[in-house]
């Protein structure tokens, strides 16, 4: 492999073939001097972390409009982003940006460092996310790793040992690529690369513009790499959501700072356990006592579990609770969405 080579043919594609994504800077316009905006890309990175661009694309766009600077996120209330966050998942991204966007606007002038060590300094900022927006916002020459870097990685060399144990090695291959020329369109490059053509499965080897480079390619199954060992079974956990209502209102309780959902609003619940619940059980863990009545369950799934929730409804005003409109569910975390519209399904 000649490195240089690989370098100059991703670059050439990514001039011609480079998405048009609402935080980027495309490559014509960055050659022509026009810098990509910190808080854009860094925003954008927190969302696309277990996100799709598809997912993560509406929420940029509502949270830009809303809050178009790192300032302005900070002076928000927390209850605020953590209900326009609903629905992306991995609840503590957000309590992360707030901690890191308060820490910019207050002992930054509300300008982001432009190092990689000095974003790595940030609360809530981790090493992906600081080598990214160092690269992509300040084209320091960082070595930006993430799920299709590892994967391009793992066929440009075809590496044999399976992920997880490989991710040393795949972030020792890729840095060997770096260098200080265009860094930023270099990790974007190689983004764009595993996201439309080196895809996890079926990848289109005939339009990859490194593709003579590729030894998975060579070994004839390029598909097959990266390497996975099993996957372990998740745990499967069971309890009960209370949905309360009084009217067209529905209870619902604030989720502690800490944990699971931290800070969320939520329907009230049981805790979640390994045992299914009694009728009994789940009456007696009610939030209020009202004439619960079964109503289904719904299915979820976590990272490291899947939930079974049994819904419980009733009518009730005496209950310590916060009433919402049925009408503004749809800042609940998906979980409790799911939950809340099977719950009042048969509701008029």
């Amino acid at each position: 492999m000649n490195p240089d080579r690989l370098r100059a043919q991703l670059l050439a594609w990514y001039d011609e073939n480079a998405r048009d994504l609402p935080w980027r800077v495309g490559p014509k316009d960055h050659a022509a001097g026009v810098r990509a905006d910190p808080y854009r890309v860094w925003l954008s990175e927190v969302m696309l972390q277990q996100t799709t661009v598809p997912h993560a694309t509406p929420y940029f766009l509502k949270f830009t409009a809303r809050w178009p600077s790192v300032s302005d996120l900070a002076g928000e209330e927390d209850g605020e982003v953590m209900a326009a966050w609903a629905g992306l998942g991995y609840y503590a991204r957000a309590r992360n940006l707030l901690a890191c966007a308060r820490a910019v606007a207050g002992q930054h002038g509300g300008v982001f460092p432009d190092t990689e060590a000095g974003l790595r300094a940030l609360p809530g900022l981790g090493p992906y996310t600081a080598a990214a927006v160092a690269a992509i916002a300040f084209d320091e020459p960082t070595n930006v790793v993430d799920g299709n870097v590892e994967r391009v990685m793992a066929r440009l060399f075809a590496v044999e040992a399976p992920l997880p144990d490989a991710k040393p090695e795949l972030k020792r291959l890729a840095g060997e690529l770096v260098r200080d020329d265009r860094p930023g369109d270099w990790a974007q490059a190689l983004m764009d690369l595993g996201a439309t053509v080196c895809r996890p499965k079926a990848p289109l080897c005939d339009r990859c513009p490194v593709a003579a480079h590729c030894a998975a390619l060579a070994t004839g199954a390029p598909e097959t790499f990266p390497r996975r060992t099993a996957k372990a079974e998740r745990p499967h956990r069971h309890g009960v959501a209370y949905v309360l209502t009084r009217g067209d209102e529905v209870g619902l309780v604030r989720r502690p700072p800490k944990g699971l959902l931290g800070g969320m609003l939520a329907l009230p619940t049981s805790d979640w356990r390994s045992a299914r619940w009694s009728d009994a059980e789940a009456i007696a863990a009610a939030p209020t006592k009202a004439a619960w009545r079964g109503v289904g369950e719904v299915e979820h799934g976590f990272t490291h579990f899947t939930l079974t929730l049994r819904l419980l409804r009733a009518e009730g005003a005496e209950a310590d609770v916060i009433w919402s409109p049925r009408r503004d569910l749809d800042g609940l975390p998906s979980v409790f969405l799911k939950a809340a519209r099977a719950g009042l399904a048969n509701l008029l």
